[in-house]
């Protein structure tokens, strides 16, 4: 088995540390051989929820996190090189994202923590880590860097299809046949959703989208959170947990005229990631003929029946149908951005990011 790279993703969920081991392969291949996720303890769930918002000794904070991260990390790329009877020689790469505390496009920075040499160090594996700097400096977003992947390995020479990843934001990349590939991040995906069961649940997550389906949609919540002006806005843009926060929510409840139970507030945050994940196919992907879900809101079952029913005709599935386990697919898309930094081979778009061209990303920890 040669060409063997590990990519590890955590997103603005928070929900845990996924770890693929994947073989890369030219022209177009990569097969995902295995996979774990690395729960949070609570006490690192924390430390990095905290990081994502001022607050005080935060240089410390944050260094500390960043090991707590690796650790987490080193132990999945452990499990996975023994469930699969591999030595870190085997492994050429990890691909590392790390976790965003930070994105601010507009300052020109976006910050991942993950401590990616003491990871080099406790896998004695080659951790490639720092995808979006480059990019920012370019002039770009620094994000998103997915849609590289998906037109690398998904695009189709006879049908445009959009794919949508639905993390703690959504992200949609438009790969048309006859046109250069468009890809930008909707708005929220899961982050507000679980914001809000997590303050008025103890649950993680809405599984399956039940409570939200026990409510009711408020058209006036609605209307105050779409007039948000980010909706608005021509990609290239990005987003995070700095601009769609629990204040950004609270401000828009305090402007409502009468006083919402829980669960209609719910219905109405899953509702705003359908809407603004549909209309923003119908704008930017109008000769798209399918749309292919993946992420953690593939698994939320009436977010998916309400997104079938908004983008009807379209046909609407998870990348399962491509061949890409929509569990999987970040994780995989940052072993091939290892693969593509080791090849000098450029990592980004840049009609997807905005940045003056296309570079090479990622630094490199050698083993």
């Amino acid at each position: 088995m040669a060409n063997l790279y590990v990519g590890i993703m955590s997103g603005t969920s928070l929900d845990g540390i996924d770890v693929a081991l994947v073989e890369l392969s030219a022209p177009q291949q990569a097969k995902l051989i295995d996979a774990c996720c690395i729960p949070f303890p609570e006490p690192v769930y924390a430390d990095l929820l905290a990081l994502c918002s001022p607050g005080a000794d935060e240089i410390r904070r944050a260094g500390m996190a960043g090991q707590n991260w690796a650790r987490l990390a080193a132990a999945g790329v452990q499990q996975l090189l023994e469930r699969n009877a591999l030595l870190p020689t085997d492994i050429m790469a990890i691909g590392s994202h790390g976790q965003t505390i930070r994105h601010h496009p507009e300052l020109g920075f976006s910050s991942q923590i993950g401590a990616p040499a003491l990871l080099a160090e406790l896998t004695s594996i080659s951790v490639i880590a720092d995808f979006r700097s480059r990019d920012l400096a370019a002039g770009g977003e620094g994000a998103p860097l997915v849609p590289a992947f998906h037109e690398w390995l998904l695009r189709s020479p006879d049908e445009a299809r959009t794919l949508v990843n639905i993390g703690g934001f959504a992200n949609l990349t438009i790969l048309d046949p006859e046109q250069p590939v468009v890809g930008f991040d909707s708005g929220p995906g899961n982050v507000l959703m679980d914001y809000w069961i997590q303050l008025h649940g103890s649950k993680p997550y809405d599984a399956g989208g039940n409570w939200a389906r026990s409510g009711e949609v408020s058209a006036e919540l609605l209307d105050l959170m779409q007039s948000d002006p980010y909706f608005r806005r021509q990609g290239p843009k990005s987003t995070g947990r700095e601009y769609f926060h629990p204040a950004w929510l609270r401000h828009k409840l305090d402007n409502l005229t009468a006083v919402l139970p829980p669960q209609d507030i719910q219905a109405t945050l899953l509702e705003l990631t359908a809407q603004t994940i549909s209309q923003a196919v119908a704008r930017s992907a109008a000769t798209t003929k399918s749309v292919f879900i993946c992420g953690g809101g593939a698994r939320n079952q009436f977010l998916l029946e309400r997104l079938e029913s908004l983008l009807d005709p379209l046909p609407l599935a998870t990348t399962t149908q491509l061949g890409v386990d929509p569990d999987w697919m970040e994780a995989i898309a940052f072993a091939w951005l290892a693969w593509r930094c080791l090849e000098r081979q450029p990592g980004n778009q840049p009609e997807v990011t905005g940045a003056c061209g296309a570079r090479i990303l990622g630094a490199h920890y050698p083993a």
